[in-house]
């Protein structure tokens, strides 16, 4: 039988229950025994409920103990599908799990796992097989544990640098993020052509681009919910999900913000029918699944806490729940990100707001990846195997190198590389690491060489929603104190700022003061000391340009890259 054949005929085997069931993807986390507690609460529900008593076979993985356990659980989570009337397996999905740096709102460190630059570091090599190598380890680790779909690529834009997510984006350039979000695919897929048993599939988010927020204000709060287009630029947004569709992409989520001025009524991408059947479905031929970024709908504890204040219902908020439903389904909606009661969605059906063929569409969608990923003929994984396949000396290598690879050298007085070992002093750097290249001081004016790690600015506020504080926010500008303190290291030594980006910081003062400027993607401390030392040979270019004031950016378009004479345009970078 073909795919198409046997999903219509588990589709006719199918309840109204058990197809809406298939249309909610909701977090959950795994105890420390690695084992299904249902003691532990995610929404209303714990996990056995929601498969057996709500249907739901789509859970986002959160929290985990090590590849192992994790493979355990997931296939004591398998063996309780298995016993439901028509045993439709589940496919877990995750956040980015393999760089260094870790943002609870839309990444985690797991243990076990190779750590690589982020996102926005791949960018800065700007090389296609890089990134698809990357996506060919992490999909080995990922499938180690069970994991089938990865939520990214982020194949948004960066052209708004005060946007929280910058890090996670391929950077601004919309020819560039397209490659590498093709490349990102291929990577995970195991290939150009589809996906099959060894694939675990990208939902690529968010579409049609999240970057162009009103300053930078992070869409899944009420602060931040517009999107701008002042410079007309919405198809440069779109173009690398244009290519992300033309590599096979199966799976899509939207953005929480509202294309402000781009559709007829000025409503989130979630509830948009001009953004999603119009563009997405009709002039990107996309006929995958299309899923909400996560509490769209309704407010729902995640991890027993209220992390968003209000759901995520941009420009309908004053619709009831009900009426949310049945506005995101008649603009095309699939799935619903975050949310783990399907009853509203069940009752629509039963009274007849909702048509019980508009869910056989998407239901057909979402078990139609199911079949090609070949969960229906195994979905278990060998957790006996699970640590050892994830987390090899090679793949732990390869990521090492990549951060190695992905420095940016952005000034350079001649201080680089050092060559010797020295008197070092540190500063956001582990000592004893440090210990390894020469004698680590602790004054600054006994030591030849300092080098201090530093994140980029952030000005966090703290808000009533939880989750906020987790997103980078505010001026790019280091605040006063901070800046103080590095000059006066500076002054009295030569001293390498290493500068962890997640948004292009305003340095104009450290760039002038600092023996040297290096920009890095969430790496480790051993990869700077590298750098600094001379046994690595950073090659990576700035994959966002650094600009040269407030007062510029502040000027610019938000949905067009670049601003007037920035310090370091994009591309920028030194060889050593």
């Amino acid at each position: 039988m073909t795919i198409e054949s046997q999903v219509d005929e588990l589709l006719g085997r199918m309840t109204v229950k058990e197809k809406v069931g298939l249309m909610f993807h909701t977090a959950v986390i795994i105890n420390r025994k690695g084992a299904v507690d249902t003691r532990l609460k995610f929404g209303t529900a714990g996990v056995r409920e929601m498969i057996t008593e709500r249907h739901m076979t789509h859970f986002n993985l959160m929290l985990t103990p090590g590849p192992a356990r994790a493979a355990r659980w997931h296939n004591d989570v398998q063996r309780i599908a298995a016993e439901t009337r028509l045993g439709i397996p589940v496919t877990i999905s995750s956040d980015p799990r393999h760089a260094a740096s870790v943002n609870p709102g839309s990444g985690i460190l797991q243990k076990g796992f190779s750590q690589w630059p982020s996102q926005l570091g791949l960018a800065a090599l700007r090389d296609e097989s890089v990134v698809e190598r990357f996506g060919a380890v992490a999909r080995a680790e990922f499938m180690a544990m069970g994991i089938r779909t990865v939520l990214n690529p982020m194949a948004d834009l960066a052209t708004e640098p005060r946007w929280g997510r910058v890090g996670g984006t391929l950077g601004e350039d919309p020819e560039l993020a397209g490659r590498l979000t093709a490349a990102y695919i291929a990577g995970f897929q195991g290939g150009r052509d589809g996906l099959d048993e060894n694939s675990v599939s990208c939902m690529v988010k968010h579409f049609p681009g999240c970057g162009p927020v009103v300053d930078g204000l992070e869409p899944h709060f009420s602060f931040g919910a517009n999107q701008a287009y002042p410079g007309d630029r919405l198809e440069d947004h779109v173009a690398p999900f244009r290519a992300a569709a033309a590599a096979g992409v199966r799976q899509m989520m939207l953005s929480y913000g509202i294309p402000v001025g781009q559709t007829s009524e000025d409503v989130a991408m979630a509830f948009n029918k001009e953004i999603i059947t119009d563009l997405l479905r009709e002039d990107l031929g996309f006929d995958g699944v299309v899923c909400t970024d996560w509490m769209t709908h309704e407010t729902e504890k995640l991890l027993g806490v209220i992390t968003m204040k209000h759901a995520s219902a941009w420009g309908v908020e004053g619709l009831s729940v009900e009426d949310r439903y049945v506005k995101s389904l008649d603009a095309g909606v699939d799935q619903f990100g975050g949310q783990s009661d399907p009853s509203t969605v069940i009752e629509l059906v039963r009274s007849g707001r909702v048509s019980e063929s508009r869910i056989d569409e998407s239901a057909g969608r979402l078990l139609r990846t199911k079949f090609e990923l070949g969960l229906f003929d195994d979905p278990y994984v060998d957790a006996d195997a699970a640590a050892t396949t994830a987390g090899t000396d090679e793949f732990v290598a390869e990521g090492l190198d990549a951060q190695r690879r992905s420095t940016v050298v952005v000034t350079n007085d001649g201080v680089l590389p050092h060559g010797d070992r020295a008197r070092i002093y540190v500063k956001g750097v582990d000592k004893k690491t440090a210990q390894k290249y020469g004698e680590v001081v602790s004054s600054a004016g006994d030591a030849d060489i300092a080098i201090v790690r530093v994140a980029a600015p952030s000005r966090r506020k703290l808000r009533r929603e939880v989750l906020a504080l987790f997103f980078p926010q505010g001026d790019l500008t280091f605040t006063d104190r901070k800046l103080r303190g590095l000059l006066k290291t500076c002054e009295a030594v030569p001293t390498v700022v290493d500068i962890r980006i997640d948004r292009p910081p305003v340095i104009p003062e450290v760039a002038e003061k600092a023996a040297a400027v290096l920009a890095t993607f969430g790496v480790a401390d051993d990869v700077v000391l590298d750098t600094v030392f001379g046994t690595a040979t950073p090659e990576g270019r700035l994959p966002v340009e650094f600009p040269r004031s407030m007062e510029a950016i502040r000027a610019s378009k938000t949905d067009v890259a670049g601003s007037e004479d920035p310090l370091f345009p994009r591309g920028h970078g030194l060889e050593l």
